[in-house]
C-alpha cells in the first residue's frame, strides 16, 4: 500500500529530526576547557552537514507525497498533506537552529583563539622585559653606557595597552556567557600576576639605573677634576724641571 509506505518514510524522517534535536539542540554541552569547546564546534558542524544532506531525502518524500496526492482520491489528501507540511516545517526549523547554534559556537571559538593570540603577544613582551631586567642586573660601565640601558628599558616599558584591553574585553565576553570561565580566569590571573610583578621590578630597576647614572656622573666629575689638577701640577713640574729648579726651592705641594 503506497499510503503505508509514504507514512513510514514520513515517520522515519520525523524520528531522525527528533533525535537530532535531542542530540544537538536540547543537550547541554560542556565548555569548561578548549578541547570541550572545539569538540562541540566539530560536532555541530557535522550535524549541520548531515542535516543539509537530508534535504535530498525530504525532497524525495515531498515529491512522492505530491505525486500520490495528484493521483489518489481526495479522502487521502488531507492527512498526508498535513503530515508532509509538519515534516517540512520541522526540518527547516532544525536546519535553522543548527545553523544558528553552529555559527554562534564558531564565533565563540574564534573569540577564544583571538584571546589566545593577544595573550601570546603580551607574554612575548613580558619575556623581553625579563631578558632586559637580567641584562641590566649587574651592569658595569660609565654614565653613558648605563644611560643607554635605561633608555632601552624605558622604551620597552612604553608598550601600548591596546592588547591588554582586548584581552580584558574578550575574556569578559566569554566568561559572561559561561564559556571557559574557570579556565580563562585562572589563565588571566597567572598573566596579570606576572605582568604586575615584572612591571614593578622594571620600575625598581629604572630607579636603580637612575641612581647608578648619578653616581657614575659624580665619579666622572671627580676623575675629571683630579685629571685637571694633575695636568696643572704636571705642567708646573715640567716647567720646574726645564728650569732645573731644586725640589727644596718649590712649594710643598709641588714637592
Amino acid at each position: 500500500d503506497k499510503t503505508v509506505s509514504l507514512r513510514k518514510d514520513l515517520s522515519e524522517m520525523h524520528e531522525w529530526i527528533t533525535q537530532a534535536e535531542e542530540e544537538y539542540l536540547e543537550r547541554d554541552f560542556e565548555y569548561k576547557t578548549p578541547d570541550q569547546l572545539q569538540k562541540a564546534v566539530e560536532e555541530l558542524k557535522r550535524a549541520k552537514e548531515e542535516a543539509m544532506q537530508k534535504e535530498v531525502k525530504v525532497k524525495l518524500i515531498t515529491d512522492s507525497v505530491n505525486n500520490f496526492i495528484a493521483k489518489a482520491p481526495p479522502a487521502a489528501h488531507e492527512a498526508l498533506k498535513k503530515e508532509l507540511d509538519v515534516l517540512i516545517t520541522s526540518y527547516q526549523r532544525l536546519c535553522s537552529r543548527l545553523n544558528g547554534k553552529c555559527k554562534t559556537l564558531e564565533e565563540v571559538w574564534a573569540c577564544w583563539r583571538e584571546l589566545l593570540s593577544y595573550l601570546d603577544a603580551e607574554n612575548k613582551w613580558l619575556n623581553e622585559i625579563e631578558l632586559k631586567l637580567k641584562a641590566t642586573e649587574n651592569i658595569q660601565g660609565g654614565a653613558e653606557e648605563i644611560s643607554e640601558s635605561l633608555d632601552s628599558l624605558e622604551r620597552l616599558m612604553r608598550h601600548p595597552e591596546d592588547n591588554r584591553n582586548q584581552i580584558r574585553e574578550l575574556a569578559q565576553t566569554l566568561t559572561d556567557g559561561g564559556i571557559l570561565d574557570e579556565f580563562i580566569n585562572e589563565k588571566l590571573e597567572k598573566f596579570n600576576t606576572r605582568c604586575e610583578e615584572l612591571q614593578q621590578e622594571a620600575v625598581r630597576r629604572q630607579k636603580s639605573l637612575e641612581q647608578s647614572i648619578q653616581s657614575a656622573q659624580e665619579t666622572d666629575k671627580t676623575l675629571r677634576l683630579i685629571q685637571e689638577s694633575l695636568a696643572v701640577i704636571d705642567k708646573q713640574l715640567t716647567a720646574y724641571t726645564a728650569d732645573r729648579v731644586d725640589a727644596a726651592q718649590v712649594p710643598q705641594e709641588a714637592q
